[in-house]
């Protein structure tokens, strides 16, 4: 088995801050960092730290930002065969964050918006695979992805982040849908439906997890919910720990655990995420002692 990532990949600019600015206000940073990033690169790095093969489809720029952005993939491994050089600049994030690791992000998308399921070929796409996306690249490639994944065999979940809309024999046709509480609302607003996990199951037909942040993560499958609470932990930067969580849960998938200690172990890895500056994915052994060390 084997989890393939089809998403974005950026350079992360964070920034540590006093307060997070309101609109029209300047903040000084006493410091700031360069840092790889983006949804589905930090989620690759996520599933290969946590001992999955892992797999990168995905599109930088021919500009120096482009081996920042991919440095964590390749010291994590991470299979970038599939990987395109494009015209468009390498996306760039500009990420805020306050003492309480509250953060405010801003992303130019550039070379996020070239990247394509073709560069995907159907062979990578048979029931030994999981297929992992996310929601900064085109929305119409990843249809097409999913699409061709359900067709092929391969498992599929869908990081409905940032919400977009998507066709709904598309979101009918996943494995898994994840969503934090926001994305969960704004989806249950365009399915007129609650915000839980239980009722997005209802009105999609596919199972559902939703992370709450402190609150834990909550699933809802055709055989019941799952509710698994957040491990605790003193935050410096929320950055990142929702893409800990979804990466760390397709590589435990990938392996064979259910889906409660799955949950578990990527609830675990969220925590760790928030205790370390930017999108910095912790190592499997970092996972198993705090899972070995909490009740």
């Amino acid at each position: 088995m084997s989890v393939l990532v089809f998403g974005s990949v950026n350079t992360d600019l964070v920034f540590a801050l006093p307060g997070l600015p309101a609109p029209g206000e300047t903040v000084l940073s006493p410091r700031h960092a360069m840092l790889p990033g983006g949804k589905g690169a930090n989620q690759a790095v996520a599933a290969a730290r946590d001992g999955a093969p892992t797999a990168f489809a995905g599109a930088v720029g021919e500009d120096a930002l482009a081996e920042v952005a991919l440095s964590g993939l390749r010291d994590a491994g991470v299979d970038l065969a599939r990987l395109a050089w494009v015209a468009a600049p390498t996306a760039c994030a500009a990420v805020l964050v306050d003492p309480a690791g509250r953060n405010q992000i801003a992303v130019g998308s550039g070379a996020n918006r070239e990247a394509r399921a073709a560069q995907v070929e159907a062979a990578a796409l048979s029931p030994g695979t999981l297929l992992l996306l996310q929601m900064e690249v085109p929305a119409a490639e990843n249809a097409a992805l999913i699409r061709r994944a359900r067709a092929g065999g391969a498992r599929v979940l869908l990081n409905l982040a940032p919400a977009a809309p998507l066709p709904a024999d598309v979101l009918g046709a996943l494995d898994l849908l994840i969503a934090n509480e926001h994305e969960a609302a704004w989806l249950g607003t365009q399915l007129g439906c609650g915000a839980s996990a239980p009722a997005l199951h209802r009105a999609l037909g596919v199972p559902v997890a939703v992370t709450l942040g402190e609150a834990g993560a909550e699933a809802a499958t055709a055989a019941g919910v799952i509710a698994t609470p957040a491990f605790p932990v003193r935050a410096v930067d929320t950055t990142g720990a929702g893409d800990a969580w979804c990466g760390v849960l397709a590589a435990s998938l990938d392996r064979g655990l259910p889906l409660a200690a799955a949950m578990r172990r990527a609830s675990a890895a969220a925590a760790l995420a928030c205790t370390r500056t930017g999108a910095a994915m912790p190592r499997a052994a970092e996972t198993e002692r705090l899972l070995s060390s909490t009740p």
